[in-house]
């Protein structure tokens, strides 16, 4: 029997990841507990999720101090202070990405500057530059998969780098990222490389989808049978086109020489609307080969009180059926994703200037004290 709801997750083939990241997490053994109590298995971070752990205690300081002597930019700071952390995170998963599950877990995550995102050489370069500094075998670097990000990312994978790509919302747009996945794999073949060690998750922004598409169902009036239906449908959809994208004859090729499958994560998996049940993007997003990176109120919630089953291929037809009768509302979808991509994109750009602009604070004070 397994020991946790989480366990039995994992033993379908979804892996739990946490969706945060900080000093104290790491220095205080709770990330070590999470993972035998939760079955955690990976880490991601963004700007918003560093800009909570910097500023919350005193944990940064010392490290921030002795720094602040001898650097000034606070986007310097910042590179510092959160690569140590990633780089210890990535040491204490290391073992899990040993046994047996190279290409799959024990990966943790650091994402390039949001304020890059239609930069594609900037992206490359700062890409670049978090795989060196860190030098961990199990580091995914986050690349926003806007048009500007495809470009960075079949660049990195033929490099051998491995990638998580974050802001996903279309399903056009992950067709696209697939693409330039087994591209970068197939340009690194090309070249004599070896495409075992390279990994790469394809994130989805989940919950997200469902806001934006009950707003607009609010604003039409009616149609209130289809609220809290979008984003799940969506994420069922792009599972589709994964399992088809990654069993032709093209990817076949690739996989005989030990490429392994760019999975898709569920990410903003809470739930915002509190009329919809706190574990919905979790028990209805549940298969195999796939990523669920959780806050932590979703893992306590889904631990005391989750279902775990195969959800995620039950339902397809009716996920299609949702699309179609939204459009007949009103509702434009490719409108909805784009709103979401731009305004995602915004969102981490504007979490990542308040970071900037505390660490800057910060640091001066530290250094007058």
């Amino acid at each position: 029997m397994a020991e946790s709801r989480l366990h039995e997750l994992a033993d379908l083939g979804q892996s739990p990841w946490i969706d945060y990241l900080s000093r104290k997490l790491l220095r205080e053994g709770e990330l070590e507990r999470k993972m035998k109590k939760d079955a955690i298995r990976g880490v991601t971070s963004n700007p918003t999720i560093f800009q909570k752990a910097i500023s919350s205690g005193d944990a940064y300081d010392e490290q921030l101090r002795e720094l602040a002597r001898e650097e000034d930019d606070p986007k310097e700071l910042f590179i510092q202070l959160a690569t140590r952390d990633v780089r210890e995170a990535c040491d204490l998963l290391h073992d899990v990405w040993k046994s047996g599950s190279a290409g799959r877990d024990g990966y943790v995550s650091i994402e390039v500057d949001p304020t890059l995102a239609h930069e594609t050489q900037a992206t490359i370069d700062q890409a670049i530059r978090f795989h060196d500094m860190i030098d961990r075998p199990n580091l995914y670097v986050k690349i926003p998969g806007t048009k500007e990000g495809l470009p960075a990312i079949e660049e990195m994978i033929s490099r051998g780098r491995s990638i998580n790509v974050t802001l996903i919302f279309s399903l056009e747009r992950y067709s696209e990222v697939a693409e330039a996945y087994v591209r970068g794999l197939e340009r690194l073949v090309e070249a004599g490389g070896d495409p075992a060690p390279v990994a790469s998750v394809a994130s989805f922004f989940v919950s997200r989808v469902d806001t934006e598409a009950d707003r607009r169902l609010g604003e039409l009036g009616g149609h209130d049978e289809l609220k809290g239906k979008l984003a799940i449908a969506n994420a069922k959809l792009a599972y589709e086109r994964y399992k088809e994208v990654f069993s032709d004859e093209r990817w076949e090729k690739l996989a005989v020489k030990g490429a392994v499958p760019q999975r898709c994560l569920w990410a903003s998996t809470s739930t915002k609307n509190p009329d919809y049940r706190d574990v919905v993007y979790v028990e209805e997003l549940i298969g195999s080969e796939t990523v669920n990176t959780m806050p932590e109120e979703t893992i306590e919630a889904f631990q005391d009180h989750g279902e775990v089953a195969l959800t995620l291929e039950r339902g397809i037809d009716e996920a299609r059926q949702v699309l179609a009768e939204l459009e007949r509302a009103g509702v434009d979808y490719d409108d909805v994703v784009d709103t979401l991509e731009r305004e995602g994109v915004e969102k981490f750009a504007q979490s990542f200037e308040e970071l900037l602009e505390g660490i800057e604070k910060s640091s001066r004070e530290l250094v007058t004290a």
